[in-house]
């Protein structure tokens, strides 16, 4: 058993307000304090302070109630049994910040405001399939579904898909959303802060709110929340000066980080979510001489990056430990897995982990690649290994290509490195040939996540036919055209599947498919979300799956 020290409970219990005023830095500035106008990761954390969703991930990616009783299930009688609705009960007392009851009209009107198709609601999707949202009392509501949800768990859950309260936003919604300033800046909401000034682009002020559900939170008495600058002048702010508690978003070269902490008025935090850097092969062959429906398809198979067992090779010959810990120390660990996290989702796939040069040239040796004039380049059939590697332009990622581009190069692979600045890589002009949905390469290299914590839709990307391609301005989210029958019909039975355990058996299966038995892409770093925590901070926990402030009614003061 556990013992905390006299000043310990005192930092943690006592009266709201005990602990004065909360400094926290973002140095990218809100521009709005409305999630539902804005899809920005600063928007949403700013405003999660004030506005509260039903229900959040925490810091294991596991869902916690918020204004909720309880997380609806099949088994405790919340989710119907042919998964078409969930129905949600609202905790007892609740309020906003001005007295007034929270209720279920509330909700129903939160989901009206952002299914308005002339409102523009930044979440949207978090609201396909939802047919409509019943008030079934005061503090029920049930949400019907146009089809089986086995993952019903998007509408209100989550910073992003906060309760509005329905008297201030009456004159708010469809075309009339944006123009509501003060309604936007200024939100009446049931969270632990109420907002006395935000000035955008800028600073926010705010006091604890009065009408809080726990006498004892929040902690402190205000917030100051500001914006701007850069991340590492908001690391200094955090660790080397002392005058802000925290600091999001702090991804940087791991010496600068290191440096900056040995200033000792803080700490890096470090959270562990879904975010794979990783190389996707492509499956297609991407020569310029064929149409751009032809590159796009699984018309024309890439003339050699379909033998499995190149792809192999290619994953054997990299380090992956090397890569971490020259790219992001702390922020990464080295991954064989495209589904990382939460653990339960989480496959255990460590094949990749050991680099074997050697056994990579054995393996092409034995599938016939040979190196028969001696010009370090291997060969079959008139066909030569010779790859161009692509990339966004960032400095992290260049010294990864040219690292991989040595060992590829020591197992008999001619490698030609392209980088492409990021706003035209990661840009959706259909006009260009540069895109990474275009793929106009034999492999690239980026990272992204999924939304949430269930991986359903994210594995479903990779889905036959899902890929970018002419006839849809070249949208798609199967980049590397990756297409197996039996990839199809697991993810048919994971979208008919609500039982968790069942869930994450067949996402561990599709993970797998992908990672281990294609070798279709190779999984690199799973990075870490990463803050800055002052010394006299207490309560915090680092949460990639939702927002940074997503607790911050537990935080409070220490004696450091």
């Amino acid at each position: 058993m556990t013992l905390l020290s006299s000043s310990m409970v005192f930092a943690q219990e006592g009266e709201r307000g005990r602990d004065d005023q909360l400094n926290i830095i973002y140095w990218q500035a809100p521009s709005i304090l409305n999630p539902y106008l804005s899809g920005g990761v600063k928007e949403r954390d700013a405003s999660s302070m004030v506005l509260e969703p039903l229900a959040n991930a925490d810091e294991k990616g596991e869902l916690v109630p918020k204004l909720a009783v309880e997380i609806p299930t099949v088994e405790n009688g919340g989710m119907t049994e042919d998964l078409t609705a969930i129905t949600w009960k609202l905790k007892e007392g609740v309020t906003w910040s001005d007295g007034t009851p929270v209720t279920a009209d509330d909700v129903k009107f939160t989901a009206d405001y952002c299914m308005n198709p002339e409102g523009g609601c930044a979440q949207q999707s978090k609201f396909n399939d939802v047919k409509n949202v019943e008030v079934v009392d005061d503090r029920t509501i049930t949400i019907h579904f146009d089809e089986p949800k086995p993952y019903p768990y998007l509408p209100f859950v989550g910073a992003a898909s906060p309760i509005l309260q329905a008297a201030q936003f009456a004159e708010c919604t469809g075309a009339r959303a944006p123009g509501c300033t003060e309604e936007n800046f200024n939100p009446i909401g049931s969270g632990p802060f109420v907002v006395t000034d935000f000035r955008p682009n800028d600073s926010i002020q705010l006091v604890a709110n009065d009408n809080y559900r726990d006498p004892g939170k929040p902690a402190f008495a205000k917030l100051n929340f500001k914006g701007g600058g850069d991340a590492v002048s908001a690391a200094r702010a955090v660790m080397e000066t002392g005058e802000f508690d925290y600091a999001w978003d702090l991804l940087m070269a791991p010496d600068v980080l290191e440096t900056i902490a040995q200033g000792g008025t803080g700490k890096p935090i470090f959270e562990f979510g879904p975010l794979v850097e990783r190389i996707e092969i492509n499956m297609t062959n991407p020569s310029p001489d064929l149409p751009p429906e032809t590159r796009a398809t699984v018309q024309e198979p890439h003339p050699f990056l379909t033998d499995r067992r190149v792809r192999q090779a290619m994953s054997m010959a990299i380090d992956r430990e090397l890569l971490n810990e020259i790219g992001y120390g702390q922020a990464g660990r080295p991954t064989c897995n495209l589904v990382p996290a939460p653990p339960i989702y989480s496959s255990d796939n460590t094949e990749c982990m050991t680099q074997d040069l050697e056994a990579a040239k054995t393996l092409l040796d034995e599938a016939g690649w040979l190196d028969e004039d001696g010009d370090g380049v291997r060969e079959k059939d008139g066909m030569r290994l010779s790859i161009v590697f692509q990339t966004s332009t960032n400095a992290v990622r260049q010294d990864f290509q040219a690292l991989i581009k040595d060992w590829w190069n020591q197992i008999g692979i001619k490698v030609e490195l392209r980088n492409i600045d990021a706003s035209v890589f990661f840009g959706g002009d259909p006009g260009s040939p540069d895109t990474f949905p275009k793929f106009y390469a034999d492999v690239e290299m980026y990272a992204n996540l999924y939304d949430g914590t269930d991986p359903q839709a994210y594995l479903a990307q990779r889905r036959c036919g899902n890929e970018p391609k002419p006839s849809t301005q070249w949208q798609g989210e199967n980049i590397n055209r990756f297409c197996d029958e039996e990839y199809d019909t697991l993810l048919d039975e994971l979208s008919r599947t609500s039982k968790l355990e069942e869930r994450a058996r067949l996402v561990k299966r599709l993970n797998d498919i992908i990672t281990t038995e294609s070798k279709s892409m190779l999984p690199l770093i799973n990075r870490a979300a990463v803050a800055a925590q002052g010394n006299t901070l207490g309560g915090v926990k680092l949460n990639a799956w939702d927002s940074d402030l997503w607790n911050v009614a537990d935080w409070y003061r220490t004696e450091g």
